[in-house]
């Protein structure tokens, strides 16, 4: 009978949750988070452990009680481990591919990003050791890595903190960095990739 409750539990696991269990779920999270005066982002958890480590010794930025964060770590920690979990555990027979529609299949192969249709998961080619003997791919990854640094600290905080916790408690900055997030998504899509490749 146990078996039975822990089969039917995996096949619903196993399949991506509707948007109407997926969504109270988050907005349940977001309550209790406003609830007890914390916001969440994890950009944040950098900055919390490089206060742990030491580093408010070379600069007031780091000067923050970071024993007062650590739940942010453990949601953090509690986000890697669950995607561990849910990978290796709970994906059902198509589980291991991401779902690319046959429009994105061909607008990156427009651009010189070699994919093919059921090939997935896609990763793009300069996402790897050999990406980095490119100027490309030293500009999408060193490059990409320093402007969402910077954007990170410049905005007050990351995707996850203005889109989510940021939104929820209705806050004007918030909407206004989830508006800049996606028009540059969007000028980096249809501008800056089509100049960066092939490579």
């Amino acid at each position: 009978m146990f078996m039975e409750f822990l089969i039917q539990v995996r096949e619903f696991l196993s399949e991506p949750w509707p948007w109407y269990v997926a969504g109270p779920l988050l907005a349940l999270v977001m309550f209790v988070l406003l609830y007890f005066g914390h916001e969440f982002g994890i950009s944040e958890n950098f900055r919390i452990m490089c206060a742990a480590d030491g580093a408010d010794q070379m600069n007031d930025f780091f000067k923050i009680n970071w024993k007062d964060g650590q739940w942010n770590l453990l949601v953090a920690l509690g986000a890697v481990f669950g995607g561990y979990v849910a990978s290796h555990y709970f994906m059902g027979t198509e589980g291991d591919t991401a779902h690319i529609s046959d429009a994105t299949v061909a607008s990156l192969n427009e651009i010189g990003l070699s994919v093919e249709a059921g090939k997935e998961p896609f990763v793009p080619e300069f996402i790897s050791w050999g990406g980095l003997l490119h100027w490309q791919g030293w500009l999408m990854i060193a490059g990409g890595g320093l402007l969402v640094g910077f954007g990170a600290r410049y905005a007050g905080g990351c995707t996850s903190g203005h889109a989510i916790s940021g939104l929820s408690a209705l806050q004007l900055p918030s909407l206004i960095a989830v508006i800049g997030f996606f028009l540059g998504g969007l000028f980096v899509t249809y501008f800056v990739l089509p100049l960066l490749f092939p490579f």
